[in-house]
């Protein structure tokens, strides 16, 4: 990208006075998406105008370390421009037209400028959108940058690659792979690049799981087939060594959650498969799948965020949200379920629902593995029989927030379960329930096993949700309404309507 920088924009930038908040943040922002900084040579004329000899002196030999725009595009000659913004009776008029024309003629991308006689001449030409004042220029590009972050539980941390220890033992396999001198030459390098990851530690301090992502424009071309130029994200490393607390499941959770958020609709990761690979086991299960085959003889497993609609056309319920999560399918032919969940369950099994409180000893480097998984559990006694597979169930938490606040799809529904030691080989580690209290349970107990879509934006109360007819009270259990009443929760929810069929 290449942006132009009016005088008055280097001005602000290059004398004594202190810049702005706003020049600040742009000028920042502008350096982290890597925009080509550009001075007009015309800008030269103009601040030789400026009578005050020393400070001219100054800001010409700051602005000279500026690259400048090269052969930029004259408007003597373009006639329909001139009798446009007008032919310029005076120097600077002339210098501004000379400016102007470099956006018109689509030499840059963004032409960044205080003077508002620019900006008028822009609104005639049709190119406003292209030239901007500083804080116009802010909003536009912090789009560019990846800010919004995923929630992380404390035991996860986000660290830059340099500040890891290459002799881990986490990496001996890898540098077995890769060949040892070209994978510490690769992890210099996206040292260097300023990279970053997300890393959980032991206590002893060593590595138990890393997952090295990468943010990528460009096309893939080393691989068969080649793939197109589009944002992705690419999953360098994927590795867990601290098993049995669900981390893998937490790293593709984070990750398409990273996508959402920062509008990148595919990711990949690159993986010499092994016969019984529990990696490609795992992310298959949420809709990855093997696109291709890389130089060095490596499986290219892709996964579309928002696929074709045409490519969802056909699929069952259950089929959509097993194989393109997080969509799902939100229409007429699946029921939709009130469930009710105390807060004190609700808290350990969504550790990732906004503004919740952190327990002391998740700070100590302890997971809470049922809130780290997609794929969750919720037990009850209601003796319901209708729920199904894609299914579509909506969590109130009840006592405290009395809100419905988070959705999940079904995928299995096992009924009568009377045997503690059937429950627990059923629900793994995807419970909020220790072993005790699961013998401790009343039985025979309905087990739902279902996959976590997303949090509302905006959860629905309980006075809401009567006040639309909804729920006439708190929901005492497993609560079945009706599909109209589905489409307000969604509609007030926020829930982003490019993940769901209907």
């Amino acid at each position: 990208m290449r942006v132009l920088l009016d005088t008055n924009i280097f001005i602000y930038r290059e004398d004594d006075r202190p810049l702005s908040e706003d020049l600040q943040k742009l000028l920042k922002t502008l350096h982290e998406i890597k925009a080509d900084q550009l001075l007009h040579p015309l800008s030269l004329d103009d601040l030789e105008k400026d009578r005050n000899k020393t400070r001219k002196e100054i800001i010409i030999s700051k602005i000279k370390a500026y690259p400048s725009l090269k052969a930029p595009p004259n408007p003597e000659g373009d006639s329909k421009y001139l009798e446009t913004v007008g032919y310029g009776t005076t120097i600077n008029e002339q210098i501004d037209n000379g400016i102007l024309y470099a956006v018109y003629k689509n030499a840059v991308d963004f032409l960044i400028t205080e003077d508002k006689g620019i900006h008028k001449k822009a609104r005639r030409l049709g190119i406003d959108d292209r030239v901007l004042l500083i804080n116009d220029a802010l909003d536009v590009f912090e789009h560019y940058t990846l800010r919004k972050e995923t929630i992380r539980p404390p035991a996860l941390e986000e660290k830059y690659i340099y500040n890891l220890n290459l002799t881990d033992p986490i990496f001996d396999s890898l540098k077995q792979e890769y060949e040892k001198e070209k994978f510490e030459e690769w992890f210099k390098k996206i040292s260097r690049e300023g990279r970053k990851c997300w890393v959980h530690h032991r206590e002893d301090e060593s590595i138990g799981a890393i997952l090295i992502y990468k943010v990528e424009n460009e096309a893939i071309d080393n691989s068969n087939p080649p793939f197109p130029k589009k944002l992705r994200l690419k999953i360098s490393t994927f590795k867990v060594t601290h098993v049995g607390h669900k981390i893998g499941e937490l790293f593709i959770k984070l990750s398409i959650d990273f996508c959402i958020k920062n509008g990148i609709e595919e990711m990949y990761l690159t993986h010499f498969t092994k016969p019984e690979d529990r990696l490609v086991e795992l992310i298959s299960e949420y809709g990855f799948y093997k696109a291709g085959i890389n130089y060095r003889g490596e499986d290219i497993f892709m996964k579309e965020l928002v696929p074709e609609r045409k490519t969802l056309e056909g699929l069952t319920p259950i089929e959509i949200t097993m194989e393109y999560y997080p969509h799902f399918y939100d229409g007429k032919n699946v029921k939709k379920f009130v469930v009710p969940i105390y807060p004190e369950y609700h808290y350990k099994l969504f550790t990732d629902y906004p503004n919740r409180q952190l327990k002391l000893y998740e700070f100590c480097k302890e997971f809470i593995v049922e809130g780290n998984t997609i794929k969750k559990v919720y037990i009850s006694h209601s003796r319901i029989k209708t729920i199904k597979p894609g299914y579509i169930l909506l969590f109130y938490r009840s006592t405290d927030l009395k809100k419905i606040t988070s959705l999940g799809v079904v995928e299995n529904v096992y009924t009568g379960i009377e045997d503690s030691n059937e429950i627990l080989k059923i629900v793994g580690k995807r419970t909020v329930f220790t072993r005790g209290e699961i013998e401790g349970m009343q039985k025979p107990v309905m087990i739902i096993l279902f996959r976590h879509h997303f949090h509302f934006k905006h959860p629905l109360h309980l006075d809401e949700l009567k006040a639309k007819d909804i729920l006439r009270g708190p929901p005492q259990s497993i609560t079945e309404i009706k599909h109209r009443s589905y489409v307000k929760i969604k509609e007030v929810g926020g829930i982003d309507e490019r993940f769901t069929i209907h």
